[in-house]
C-alpha cells in the first residue's frame, strides 16, 4: 500500500481534495437552506410537519436510486452529487435545528418578547445562542452521513475517495481498497472530532462558562 501511496500519491490528494470539496459545499448549502425553512416553520407553526414528512420521504431514497432519478434532468457529476446530498440532509438539519429552539426555555422568548426584542433579534440574541449545541449536534450528524454518501456519488462521476474505493474492488486492488476504506474512515473521524469539539465549546458558553 506505501508503494502505491508513493507511485500515485498526486491522484490520491486530488481525490482528497474533490471529496472534502463534496462534502463541505454540500454541508454549507444544506445548513443554510435547513435554517432558513426551519426558522419559516418556526414562524408557522402548521409548515413544519409537511416540511418533515416531505424529506423523510426523500430520506427514505436508496441513494443510488436518487442519484438514478436526477441524472437525467442533471447529468452526472458533482452538481447532481451535492443537488442529492443537500435533499437527504434536510430532514437531518431542519429535525434537529426545530428541537434545538424547542428546547429553549419558553420562559427566555417571553422575557425577550416582553423586553419589546422582535422575532428576528429574538431569535438571534436569545434563542440561538442556547440552541447552539443542539443544532451543531445536528450538524455533526448530517455531516458523517455525508461524508458516507459522498463516497457512493463517486458511482456517477462525481470524484472523491469512493473512486479509490470502488476501482480497487473492480480490479480486486486490496492496497486501492483499503487506502481507500482508512482515508474515508480517517477523514470522517476527523469531522466527527472537530464538530464535537466545537459543540461541546458551545454548550459551555450557553451555560455561561469559559
Amino acid at each position: 500500500m506505501l508503494e502505491y501511496i508513493g507511485k500515485y500519491y498526486d491522484q490520491i490528494f486530488t481525490m482528497l481534495v474533490d471529496h472534502c470539496k463534496l462534502v463541505f459545499v454540500s454541508i454549507l448549502i444544506s445548513f443554510v437552506l435547513a435554517f432558513a425553512l426551519s426558522i419559516v416553520a418556526r414562524r408557522f407553526k402548521a409548515m413544519s410537519g409537511v416540511l418533515l414528512a416531505l424529506f423523510i420521504g426523500v430520506y427514505c431514497i436508496p441513494s443510488l436510486a436518487l442519484f438514478a432519478f436526477l441524472i437525467p434532468f442533471f447529468g452526472l457529476g458533482q452538481p447532481t452529487a451535492i443537488l442529492a446530498l443537500v435533499l437527504y440532509n434536510q430532514v437531518l438539519l431542519i429535525r434537529s435545528i426545530l428541537a434545538a429552539f424547542k428546547s429553549v426555555p419558553s420562559s427566555v422568548s417571553e422575557a425577550a418578547k416582553g423586553m419589546g426584542i422582535g422575532f428576528l433579534n429574538g431569535l438571534r440574541k436569545v434563542e440561538l445562542p442556547l440552541a447552539l449545541p443542539a443544532i451543531l449536534g445536528g450538524l455533526r450528524v448530517a455531516t458523517i452521513s455525508t461524508s458516507g454518501i459522498v463516497t457512493v456519488a463517486a458511482l456517477i462521476n462525481a470524484g472523491g475517495l469512493g473512486v479509490l474505493l470502488f476501482d480497487g474492488i473492480r480490479t480486486n486492488n486490496f492496497d486501492k481498497i483499503w487506502l481507500g476504506v482508512i482515508l474515508v474512515c480517517s477523514f470522517t473521524l476527523l469531522l466527527n472530532w472537530g464538530l464535537s469539539v466545537l459543540e461541546k465549546r458551545s454548550l459551555r458558553i450557553a451555560r455561561g462558562e469559559r
